[in-house]
């Protein structure tokens, strides 16, 4: 796998390239020698935060932790993107799609930790108003919710508002 490895308010130090590499480095068996994988170390206050995203075909295996020592984000980090790969192996599988980013023995392994199928539970249908998106995040507060989809009034796409972890908000819009 080939490293992308940067650092925000951290110097990523060799100790920590080293760590980073040795962790992820685990999942080596689950891709092909060319797979591409962009981590981000950053610090703020006492937190202490890793992202990586690992692009493949048509599809972006991400994941991010944080916590008050950043060899602990990178332990945690490790072990949610595993849990990723095998879901999104499960779903390759499944679908009988083609999984060029996965090496072939991975994708002939047995799976020792069966994922829970995603459940779809519940159905809602509700009519999409155009708004702009600061409107959209006001009526998400009055609603209480994490999220708010609408239809951009600026763009006539619909979009999705959310808050992030920070208290900030966040917007989707769709490419085609």
């Amino acid at each position: 796998m080939r490293y992308t490895i940067t650092g925000r308010n951290i110097e990523v130090t060799p100790g920590l390239r080293a760590m980073v590499e040795k962790k992820i480095g685990k999942l080596e068996h689950f891709f092909t020698p060319d797979t591409e994988v962009i981590v981000a170390l950053s610090a703020q206050k006492d937190q202490q935060k890793i992202e990586v995203t690992i692009p493949i075909k048509g599809n972006t295996i991400r994941a991010e932790e944080s916590s008050t020592d950043m060899y602990v984000s990178i332990d945690l980090v490790e072990e949610v993107i595993e849990r990723q790969i095998r879901r999104y192996r499960k779903k390759l599988i499944d679908k009988k799609q083609s999984a060029l980013s996965f090496s072939q023995a991975f994708m002939n392994e047995e799976d020792e930790h069966p994922e829970e199928d995603i459940r779809i539970v519940k159905t809602k249908k509700f009519a999409i108003k155009p708004a702009d998106p600061e409107e959209a995040c006001l009526q998400m507060e009055m609603l209480g919710h994490n999220f708010y989809v609408f239809l951009n009034a600026e763009t006539d796409q619909v979009n999705v508002v959310y808050r992030r972890k920070n208290g900030t908000y966040g917007l989707i819009e769709p490419e085609f």
